[in-house]
């Protein structure tokens, strides 16, 4: 079994000590074989704020994949905005901004979908689309593919339209029918998953709260996800694994920051079946 642990949202800066301590017991705790970042990881892209990113990555002490949001990117800072952008970023998660993570039962491709141009709103252009479909209809029967991107490809509330990543509708029509199984995203900080229609073949969109930020909307706590990959139950107890075909089941689980105890709980588990030729 694989275990991916899904952050997003962090916004270093504002971050809440116990809730990034219980984080990190979660992650030593669970075990996963990667940890993806998908964007907002500052909340204003500063030295200090990269640096406390590091420390908190450094002690999970697991590869970490992760791709830029619009808080990562200096705001009021014009210069370095235009000139050198993801200068700070890059001293953290390295120059390459669309990594990619591959072992023999996970296939995870970052995509960078903010711009320079757009201070919130995110976009993802044709190219970006090709690349990550090509890269996609290589992928192994047996990975779990996913695709992660900062801004959200379906919304759980039609209120949230504005932040709609544009170009969405081309990229899962493209992704979907390459082969991705989910979609990972965060930015407006309420978890979910969401299974759009009309594509060529199922596809989830799983969005996350936000992670360790006390910028959190009303009456949704702290959250995280966990994608757990694999044929039969494991030590954690994943008893909606068992039973079912090798390689066909994936559990989505979110864990919500309990403040009285200060632990992250798992709140809810869901089963998403991939399509397999």
């Amino acid at each position: 079994m694989s275990v991916l642990l899904h952050i997003s949202d962090t916004h270093f800066g504002t971050e809440q000590a116990a809730v990034v301590e219980a984080l990190v017991a979660l992650a030593a705790q669970q075990r996963p074989d990667v940890v993806v970042l998908s964007g907002d990881i500052t909340q204003r892209a500063r030295r200090a704020q990269f640096r406390a990113a590091q420390d908190f990555i450094a002690r999970l002490g697991v590869p970490v994949l992760a791709v830029p949001g619009n808080h990562d990117v200096a705001l009021f800072d014009l210069w370095t905005r235009l000139i050198r952008p993801y200068a700070l970023y890059a001293t953290v998660f390295g120059a390459d901004l669309e990594p990619l993570h591959a072992s023999q039962d996970l296939l995870v491709l970052g995509v960078n979908t903010t711009r320079m141009w757009r201070h919130k709103n995110g976009e993802v252009s044709p190219a970006q689309i090709e690349r990550v479909a090509s890269r996609l209809s290589q992928a192994h029967p047996e990975q779990l593919r996913v695709v992660v991107v900062h801004h959200p490809a379906a919304l759980p509330r039609g209120e949230d339209a504005s932040s709609l990543l544009r170009g969405h509708h081309a990229a899962l029509r493209a992704w979907s029918a390459a082969g991705a199984d989910l979609v990972l995203c965060g930015h407006i900080h309420l978890p979910g998953t969401l299974a759009p229609q009309g594509l060529a073949r199922r596809l989830w969109v799983l969005l996350a709260g936000t992670a360790v930020s006390w910028r959190t909307l009303p009456g949704v706590p702290n959250s995280v996800n966990i994608l757990r990959w694999g044929e039969a139950s494991g030590a954690s107890g994943d008893a909606a694994l068992a039973g079912t075909e090798a390689g066909q089941c994936c559990l989505i689980e979110r864990w919500d920051f309990a403040r009285r105890d200060r632990v992250f709980v798992r709140a809810l588990v869901t089963s998403v079946y991939p399509e397999r030729d």
